[in-house]
């Protein structure tokens, strides 16, 4: 089943058409990720997947989300869980972690003394935690936590609703090397339990073995859309980056680094 459908959007921000004719349909039970460089048009993609904006009304333009044209924000809020890497500036220092977690279900950052939690919702944060392995670290403070249990939290933060995409925004932004494998391995476990995952990067060597669905973009448009191997080659990212490549694989990952020549 397909819970995104677009078909021929543009959408502007300002003056500057950020998507242009742009056409693209995601399925459940089908995780993909979505290259390309600065300004390709990613953070517009991820505004119109999560419904913060909408494409130009024009005839033959379709934009869908879960077969619905018109949707509600608060319902897409439970459907599609979304990570920034930004939200970590959104809490307090001395925030209690498991607090960051259960507060989404009130669509609130900040301190839960004010709300009430019944007994299923507690459990549903404590489940979320436990799938990222963050809970015995559930009573720390936020502060206390290195940057990569931080980002692990955010994406339990996600998970308590128990949507049906995890979308993920440049998810190894600003983490260490080791707290970046980490975290991959994490989500590669999330992919393998059967979550759909939309995974947005600059970065093709983290696409992990587990996605096999590759989306490049480029200038607002849809470069290339296919099966990784045949998407990740020498010179369809030559051509996404303006740049000569060298591309190799191992283990079903792709290694790509500046070829002699360039």
């Amino acid at each position: 089943m397909k819970f995104l459908e677009i078909s021929g959007a543009t959408v502007w921000r300002g003056e500057t058409a950020a998507l242009k004719d742009f056409s693209l349909s995601l399925h459940e039970g089908e995780s993909v990720a979505i290259l390309g460089p600065n300004g390709a048009g990613k953070s517009t993609f991820l505004k119109l997947l999560t419904g913060e904006v909408r494409p130009e009304a024009q005839c033959g333009a379709l934009c869908r989300l879960f077969g619905e044209e018109l949707w509600s924000l608060e319902e897409l809020r439970h459907r599609i869980g979304i990570v920034m890497p930004e939200e970590v500036a959104r809490f307090d220092e001395d925030e209690i972690s498991r607090d960051a977690v259960i507060s989404s279900l009130r669509g609130a950052y900040g301190r839960t003394r004010e709300m009430r939690f019944s007994k299923e919702e507690k459990a549903r944060a404590e489940k979320a935690m436990d799938i990222m392995g963050m809970a015995p670290l559930g009573g720390r403070p936020f502060g206390a936590l290195s940057s990569g249990e931080r980002r692990r939290f955010l994406i339990a933060r996600a998970l308590v609703h128990e949507p049906e995409v995890i979308v993920l925004d440049e998810p190894s932004t600003a983490l260490d090397f080791a707290a970046s494998l980490h975290l991959i391995e994490t989500l590669r476990r999330l992919i393998s339990s059967g979550r759909t995952l939309v995974w947005v990067t600059h970065h093709p060597g983290e696409i992990p073995p587990e996605i096999d669905r590759v989306v490049l973009l480029k200038s607002g448009r849809v470069h290339a859309d296919g099966r990784k191997a045949e998407i990740l080659t020498q010179s369809v990212l030559s051509g996404l980056y303006d740049v000569d490549l060298n591309v190799q694989w191992s283990g079903g990952w792709c290694d790509v680094r500046l070829s002699e020549a360039g």
